[in-house]
């Protein structure tokens, strides 16, 4: 008969017994498995959510990467124009993980109505931009229709458009201050087509964004001068040397900036991110494996008796090990069971209601996002049964100091 697999039903068929010394520390070796699933599958999918939600709020404003003109400053004011007839526009063939080219241009000016005025940067975009972004965070109206002919047709964000109290179908005026303070700025009338909230207020209260050809005639620029090209990128978390990539295939005159090095301490920040999710993951595997080490051990010193009359059978003492290992390796799969059913249903409630809010001032999102990728749930699952299992490798040795004749005695 197979003694090992025998027992080890006993064992699992047992652990339930009301008379049990070791079933209230089973129960609470379960609940401390699944309660320290539950919190690094939330650590993990709230900390990646909130990671690639406000990259792409950065990039949906800014692009991920960014090519201008080489001495031009680091500001968000487009200085010195550069010719729109590239190699790389509008296909960027050389380098593989670009997914688009388009050109932009701003410009610094002052919006005055009859009641306010506000300090904004004109964001000027061509036929061809990519909408995506604003559409996801269009609040009213609709997206600007560009073409060969000028429009004054401008997306604003709820912010300015509360500050200035305007609505979708409303006219204001803008000023641009020329380069000789003694004549007179430029003025455009434009329209406000669609009001947009991406809860990024840092970025939304400063940008207005609209027709290119605006900033093209208020610089005196040609038509074939752009202010600059914003790069979309297939694969974000190649970012770096896609940046480099890019910069060893283009004009010496211009410069490649990432998303990255435009706004460095947002990103220094988000990589904090990381060290919090591994330090959670680290202290929940430590606490649920203590906790399975004190059932392990209690398991075994109820069953100490059964363990001498193995022994006395012939069976060797890592035999008798495996037999608790395998009891073990159960009790973890249901706390790792109900650990990822409680886990995913929480993740899937903040998904569909957005139940957990957030300061956007604070984190630039006004609830918490969440990202789910079952390829790193399983990959945590394996681990954390993996790792248990091997912290409970040395306290199962103590099997190898139950002496027969002493445990069948006290029996």
């Amino acid at each position: 008969m197979n003694y090992e697999l025998f027992i080890a039903k006993r064992i699992i068929a047992s652990k339930g017994h009301k008379s049990s010394v070791s079933s209230p520390i089973i129960k609470i070796a379960i609940v401390a498995i699944a309660i320290g699933i539950v919190v690094m599958i939330l650590s993990i999918a709230t900390g990646i959510g909130l990671q690639k939600k406000i990259k792409e709020k950065i990039s949906g404003f800014n692009g991920d990467v960014q090519v201008t003109f080489y001495d031009a400053n680091n500001s968000n004011i487009t200085l010195n124009p550069v010719k729109k007839n590239q190699d790389f526009y509008p296909n960027f063939e050389k380098v593989p993980n670009v997914k688009k080219v388009q050109p932009f241009a701003t410009s610094a000016g002052i919006i005055r109505t009859e009641e306010n005025f506000e300090g904004v940067i004109l964001k000027g975009v061509d036929s061809d931009h990519d909408w995506t972004f604003f559409k996801d965070y269009l609040v009213e109206g609709d997206i600007p229709v560009l073409s060969e002919k000028l429009s004054n047709d401008v997306l604003i964000s709820s912010t300015t458009a509360n500050k200035l109290k305007l609505k979708v179908g409303d006219h204001f005026y803008m000023f641009f201050v020329k380069d000789d303070p003694n004549k007179a700025p430029n003025t455009r009338k434009f329209f406000v087509s669609g009001i947009f909230n991406s809860g990024f207020q840092e970025i939304d209260e400063g940008f207005i964004v609209g027709d290119i050809k605006h900033i093209q005639r208020i610089n005196k620029w040609k038509e074939d001068e752009v202010g600059g090209f914003e790069i979309l990128l297939y694969d974000f978390d190649d970012l770096y040397n896609t940046g480099n990539e890019i910069y060893q295939n283009i004009d010496p005159n211009l410069n490649a900036t990432t998303v990255a090095e435009k706004f460095p301490a947002i990103f220094e920040w988000l990589d904090l991110f990381d060290t919090n999710i591994v330090v959670i993951i680290f202290i929940m595997i430590l606490v649920a494996g203590i906790n399975m080490i004190t059932a392990l051990l209690v398991l075994i010193l109820e069953r100490s008796p059964m363990i001498g009359v193995l022994k006395a059978l012939g069976e060797s003492n890592w035999s008798i090990r495996k037999i608790f290992l395998y009891n073990a390796a159960y009790l973890i799969g249901v706390g790792l069971f109900w650990g990822n059913l409680i886990g995913l249903a929480l993740i899937y409630a903040q998904k569909t209601f957005g139940i957990i809010k957030l300061n956007a001032e604070n984190y630039y999102v006004t609830e918490a996002p969440v990202h789910i990728d079952l390829t790193q749930i399983f990959l945590l699952n394996l681990g954390t049964l993996l790792l248990c299992l091997t912290m409970l490798l040395i306290p199962s040795y103590i099997v190898t100091k139950i002496s027969p004749v002493k445990a069948i005695k006290f029996n």
